[in-house]
């Protein structure tokens, strides 16, 4: 990481998601190598005070849209006032005001692509990511695949998956009977965990249809989020018969001592760019049950999870009963699992490649991040 830089990233949602964390992850790796960094955010959104945490400056920038041209011509003098070698774009969002900045001697531009959503847009969104950055980064190979599907240059894509910091979730087993205890589970309960925003791509419906064929050993599902299918989820655990076995957390700022309270990890999800939730609970050696979508197949590798089909209600509910029931399984996924997230997940590895990244555009743009033509 030799060669300091002073970098200007790009986040406007308001809330503190995946995402937002692996912004932060990012920022604090980079920090402690001595970049100077900033983040364009929401003025009343989350990341104002936890950039604060990390003594990283704000500045303010309120994006309505995609089509925001206030908050485009906003960065534009934000980039014409303060100097930045590199302006980091990690949403859609942010990515679109690359429309109202100069193409020519401006900092070289890169953005982070983390959904596993067909690309949208034409070639409009294909100029977004050929003409109007110098670099691309996928979370994963499925991203990759699904952004070279739709019109990107794979030349300008490098994959540079998401992290953790491995050792906070070291002490995981030692908090389990204190935090299984406070969430009321009795002994003998299969604790299932969500981690996931309550919303359709999530997959949450599927579980509770999968849990409510489980008899033994008794399940108690725990969803740590929130979204727009909050309500909808309690009518349809009412429904299932599930009303008392399912507790909604809400957000959950802190998911360490659920997952020293949990017996499995499930990730029914439809769509997942790659799934931090994931890499989280492996860090806390937690087996994961997952869909076969996205960068999810990436996390967990052949041996340190179980995948099964997006919304196959019976190979879910199989798969989760394994786990609950076969303890020597259910250990050792989570002693694999240990393993693979320390071994090519942890966040000190991501910042040493994004700072790569970094380089490298400037290098090959000589430092004013013109776009080859």
């Amino acid at each position: 990481m030799s060669g300091h830089l002073s970098i200007l990233h790009v986040d406007p949602e308001r809330g503190l998601g995946g995402g937002e964390r692996q912004v932060l992850g990012l920022m604090r790796h980079l920090a402690a190598a001595g970049h100077r960094q900033a983040v364009a955010c929401d003025p009343g959104g989350r990341l104002v005070d936890e950039a604060a945490k990390l003594g990283i400056g704000t500045r303010a920038l309120r994006v309505r849209n995609h089509a925001d041209v206030l908050a485009g011509r906003r960065l534009a003098r934000l980039l014409a006032s303060e100097p930045y070698d590199i302006v980091h774009f990690h949403t859609a969002r942010a990515h679109a005001l690359v429309a109202f900045l100069r193409i020519k001697h401006h900092p070289c531009r890169v953005v982070t692509r983390r959904m596993d959503y067909p690309l949208r847009g034409g070639w409009y969104a294909r100029w977004l990511y050929n003409r109007g950055v110098d670099a691309v980064v996928a979370i994963s190979e499925g991203v990759r695949a699904v952004l070279v599907s739709g019109g990107v240059d794979p030349t300008r894509i490098e994959v540079i998956r998401s992290g953790v910091e491995v050792d906070d979730f070291a002490e995981t087993d030692h908090a389990r009977a204190s935090a299984r205890a406070a969430l009321g589970l009795d002994d003998g309960v299969g604790m299932i965990a969500v981690i996931a925003a309550l919303e359709y791509r999530k997959g949450h419906d599927v579980l509770l249809e999968a849990a409510a064929g489980i008899a033994q050993p008794p399940v108690h599902l725990c969803f740590a989020g929130e979204g727009a299918r909050a309500q909808a989820l309690r009518t349809r655990a009412d429904d299932l018969g599930l009303g008392d076995r399912v507790t909604f957390l809400g957000r959950v700022d802190d998911v360490r001592p659920l997952l020293a309270a949990a017996d499995v990890v499930a990730m029914p999800s439809r769509h997942e760019g790659l799934g931090v939730a994931a890499l989280e609970a492996m860090a806390a050696g937690r087996p994961v049950v997952a869909s076969d979508v996205g960068g999810l197949p990436e996390a967990l590798g052949p041996d340190a999870g179980i995948l099964v089909r997006a919304e196959d209600v019976q190979a879910l509910r199989a798969a989760l009963q394994d786990v609950l029931r076969d303890g020597e399984r259910s250990a050792r996924l989570g002693i694999a699992a240990r393993a693979r997230v320390r071994a090519g997940f942890a966040m000190a590895g991501v910042a040493q490649a994004m700072v790569g990244v970094y380089h490298r555009v400037m290098a090959e743009t000589d430092g004013h991040g013109a776009p080859a033509s």
